[in-house]
Order: C-alpha cells, then sequence, then structure tokens
C-alpha cells in the first residue's frame, strides 16, 4: 500500500488528464445546444456520465488489482515489467510535453473520437444513453489515462485486496472525477465549451509533464520494489 500522501497525490494529478477533459467538454458543449435553457437537463446528463467513468473505473479497479497482485507473487520478475511500462508511459508524457503531437502518445484507441460523436448525437433525451456513453468513454480512454491508474493498482495490489485498498481505491477515484464535477458546474454557472477548451489547450502540456513526472516515479518504486 502507498503513503497516503503518494496514493492522492497520484489521484489528484490522474484527475486533470486533458483526455478526460476534452471528451467531457465536447459532451457538454452539445448538451448545452440541445437543451437550450434547461439546465437541469444539462445537469442530469452530465452527472449521469460522470457516475459511469466512476463505476467502469472502480470496477475495472476491482478486477484487476488481484490479477496483478498474483503476477506480483508469481514473479517478482513480471512486477518489474509493469514498471518498466510505467515508465515508458512516463517518458511518452514528457515527450508531449516538449513536443505535444509529434511521434507516439497516450491516447484514444484509433475511431474512438467519431464513435463518440456518433454516441454523443444519441444522447439528448436518454438518460441511459449519456450513463452508457460514460461507460463507453472510460474504456476506450485507458490508454490515455490508464497509465497512472495501472501504477496505483500495482502497487496497491502488494497489499491485497481487502476493505482497506477497497476503501482508498473508491477514495481514488472519486478524487479522479472531482475535476469533472467542477467542469460540469462550470457549464451549469454559464461557462462557454470555447473558454474550456481553451484553458484546456493552454495547460494541456503542463498537465502532460505532470503525469509523465507523476510516472517516472511509480514506475522507479515499483522496480526498486521488484529488486529489494
Amino acid at each position: 500500500m502507498p503513503p497516503i500522501p503518494v496514493l492522492i497525490g497520484a489521484a489528484v494529478v490522474d484527475s486533470i488528464n486533458p483526455c478526460a477533459f476534452g471528451v467531457l467538454i465536447f459532451l457538454l458543449a452539445y448538451l448545452t445546444k440541445t437543451a437550450g435553457n434547461n439546465k437541469t437537463k444539462l445537469l442530469v446528463h452530465g452527472l449521469a456520465y460522470i457516475v459511469a467513468v466512476f463505476l467502469t473505473y472502480l470496477i475495472a479497479g476491482l478486477i484487476l488489482m488481484p490479477i496483478i497482485g498474483s503476477l506480483g507473487r508469481i514473479s517478482t520478475t513480471l512486477y518489474g515489467v509493469i514498471g518498466s511500462i510505467v515508465i515508458l508511459f512516463g517518458l511518452l508524457e514528457l515527450k508531449d510535453f516538449f513536443w505535444y503531437g509529434k511521434g507516439p502518445s497516450l491516447q484514444l484507441l484509433p475511431g474512438a473520437s467519431k464513435r463518440i460523436k456518433m454516441y454523443v448525437n444519441k444522447i439528448s433525451g436518454s438518460l441511459f444513453s449519456a450513463f452508457s456513453l460514460g461507460v463507453f468513454v472510460a474504456l476506450v480512454e485507458l490508454p490515455c489515462t490508464g497509465a497512472v491508474y495501472l501504477a496505483i493498482l500495482s502497487i496497491m495490489a502488494l497489499s491485497g485486496t481487502n476493505a482497506a485498498t477497497i476503501g482508498w481505491l473508491i477514495t481514488y477515484n472519486v478524487i479522479f472525477v472531482l475535476p469533472l464535477i467542477v467542469i460540469l458546474l462550470a457549464f451549469y454557472k454559464g461557462m462557454t465549451a470555447e473558454q474550456l477548451e481553451a484553458w484546456r489547450t493552454k495547460n494541456r502540456h503542463y498537465m502532460r509533464l505532470a503525469i509523465g513526472l507523476l510516472l517516472l516515479f511509480l514506475g522507479g518504486w515499483m522496480i526498486q520494489t521488484a529488486l529489494f
């Protein structure tokens, strides 16, 4: 189990991933157009989407944590390999700080953006559709947003799957979706998609930098654990 400040800090850094921001901003911009002055509809559909993201990540964590724990018990080498992969992800994020959009990057699955836009066009009248979109987006975002989560799950897995680790896993995912709630409330209060997208575009390099440095730290921690 990582120290609590490390776990919370990782959740905070992971929560500012520009991939997660971008999809939610697009969704809410569409809902703003379709809902008109019905801000309650905007709020409810946005919350349904965020709850779906939270539950999908939580369930994925509950499934993956015991699997990773089993791998670590079978061979410390496998655990070290996961740590090396985490470091590779960190280097890709740092690359995007200096050369954004050039070369390989952690991003949505190929073709996912088009499918998200297609699904968004179907959610204006259905709360279930908004929830389903959240599940779908959480899954296709994993290559872009899942690196930190993989590292944290791997470190937590060493303590086994118990009430304490499950409780902290829930806490981690609550922190992860908090910025999405803030964005939703900003829309509800009248902020526009253009304003939020401009902020995201301006700061995405620094988001990548923070995530990259965190991944290098967590990956190094895992390799040290595997060796010693």
